[in-house]
């Protein structure tokens, strides 16, 4: 998509900008854990807990979140296959990158996707995870530019469609 590799120019400065704390190892280290537990292991770990928590019903929570988050990576992977909207640190050699990333192609981003919807389902079942799991989704997202990985808008987008699968999704459970 001509607009996305358009606004390339235009979102780089801020990239550059959020980048700059990358180079500084403690919080290198961390963004750089953020990212990995916010590539599913925080969370197929918590959908694993939930029914340990709160008894066989939570099974529901957490199959509802798996079944988005399968929504969701077709979704992304689709979009990423399509766009081919290269990495900013491909984009610019002044981007530290330290991080591996998972595929190519950065729009959208799919950490920030599954963050975002899954925070959602969980704390519409249950809310008192609110302190634990905003802030983590936050940080998985602020990661992504941080770390070079990706674009704000990428993260905004992924935003977008993760709160989007997640509310339709208590539509069509409805």
């Amino acid at each position: 998509m001509k607009l996305l590799h358009d606004l390339n120019a235009r979102e780089i400065p801020l990239c550059l900008l959020l980048n700059r704390i990358n180079h500084q190892r403690s919080i290198s280290y961390f963004f750089a854990a953020i990212s990995r537990l916010g590539n599913g292991i925080f969370w197929y770990t918590l959908m694993l807990m939930l029914p340990l928590i709160y008894g066989w019903q939570a099974s529901y929570v957490s199959l509802h979140m798996g079944l988005v988050g399968l929504v969701g990576l077709v979704i992304y992977k689709a979009l990423k296959g399509s766009t081919l909207r290269v990495r900013p640190y491909h984009y610019s050699e002044a981007i530290f990158q330290n991080v591996a990333a998972l595929d190519q192609f950065s729009f959208p981003s799919g950490h920030t996707l599954h963050a975002v919807s899954f925070t959602l389902i969980l704390l519409h079942y249950y809310p008192e995870w609110f302190y634990l799991v905003v802030p983590f989704a936050v940080l998985t997202a602020v990661s992504r530019i941080v770390l070079g990985l990706h674009y704000p808008s990428d993260v905004i987008i992924g935003a977008l469609i993760g709160a989007t699968l997640a509310l339709s999704s208590f539509l069509a459970l409805a």
